[in-house]
């Protein structure tokens, strides 16, 4: 179970040969327009792609966008029935401008307000209801500050999750930071890490690193803190030990998503009961392939068995 804030990622791509007379900006010829699942709906290609069933729990609006999401999961054959459709927000789109690979510009069109009670009360039921239903191996909390995530959402689905021994993993943005206590994994990446915290960490200091997810660790109890470290690779460790990866060497295109595709190995691991150290080692491989591409992709579960099978036997 997939449970945060949604969106369309959606690109224009197209070619630049003149600047506007009317203002010193660039013209984009557009020749093509593509839209794609996005956020925690993100997370659900991931997980769809390396041959797990994902359940997204989470609202969006009764408008065209809204039209287009449900569109976008029947092609994946994801199923909708955690989807709810409310009058009051409207589906989150992020339209990127895209020439010659060049990222040149992004328009967020969205409401990041909380739900509102009877939004919120809906989504709830509906969780409760699937996990009753289904067999859920993991549930993970997508958030991206877009107000799904809200703090009964968190505290009671936590609570619903551990009463039914039900692992749970968090990728988290800032308003919620601590408030996901109780959880098996957390994945903060360095800049959630420090502002989450509200300290300064230096990325190069390892014993900065380690207090800090001591830190964490402490305040929200949770079994495992998994950080990643951009060039510096990743850190983990739970309540025994540690390890910090170094980096993989690739040609960079494009981070978005990468973050999507670490928590969904990472919790997909989990469910497999592999040690801490290889969780941070395929799920480090994962969101480094990812970033080979332009835009928000999926991993490629081949691709990522090559990659594994290439430096290392699990």
């Amino acid at each position: 179970m997939i449970i945060g804030d949604v969106m369309i990622d959606s690109y224009l791509i197209g070619s630049i040969d003149r600047i506007s007379p009317e203002a010193p900006v660039p013209i984009i010829l557009t020749n093509n327009k593509e839209n794609r699942l996005g956020g925690a709906a993100n997370v659900a290609l991931n997980i769809n792609a390396l041959e797990a069933t994902p359940i997204i729990c989470t609202v969006i609006g009764n408008d065209d966008n809204g039209k287009i999401f449900r569109d976008l999961l029947d092609k994946r054959k994801i199923t909708n029935e955690g989807i709810i459709i409310s009058n009051n927000r409207k589906t989150t789109s992020k339209t990127r401008i895209i020439s010659q690979g060049q990222h040149l510009l992004r328009v967020d069109d969205e409401i990041c307000d909380n739900l509102s009670n009877e939004d919120e009360k809906k989504t709830l039921e509906r969780i409760i209801h699937i996990l009753a239903k289904k067999n859920i191996d993991v549930i993970i909390f997508e958030d991206y500050d877009k107000g799904v995530l809200t703090d009964l959402i968190i505290t009671k689905t936590i609570a619903e999750a551990n009463k039914r021994n039900i692992i749970t993993t968090v990728d988290p943005k800032k308003n919620n930071f601590l408030k996901y206590k109780n959880v098996t994994l957390f994945k903060p990446n360095l800049k959630e890490l420090s502002e989450g915290l509200n300290i300064t960490i230096n990325k190069n200091n390892k014993e900065e690193i380690h207090d800090a997810a001591n830190l964490l660790q402490n305040k929200i109890n949770s079994d495992i803190v998994f950080s990643t470290l951009s060039e510096n690779g990743c850190y983990i460790k739970d309540k025994s030990k540690e390890h910090h990866l170094p980096a993989e060497i690739r040609k960079i295109a494009d981070v978005s998503g990468a973050g999507d595709t670490v928590i969904s190995v990472a919790s997909l691991c989990l469910c497999l009961n592999m040690d801490i150290e290889n969780i941070a080692y395929i799920s480090n491989i994962a969101g480094g392939l990812v970033c080979e591409s332009v835009g928000v992709v999926s991993i490629n579960k081949n691709d990522l068995k090559y990659e594994i099978l290439k430096t290392k036997t699990i």
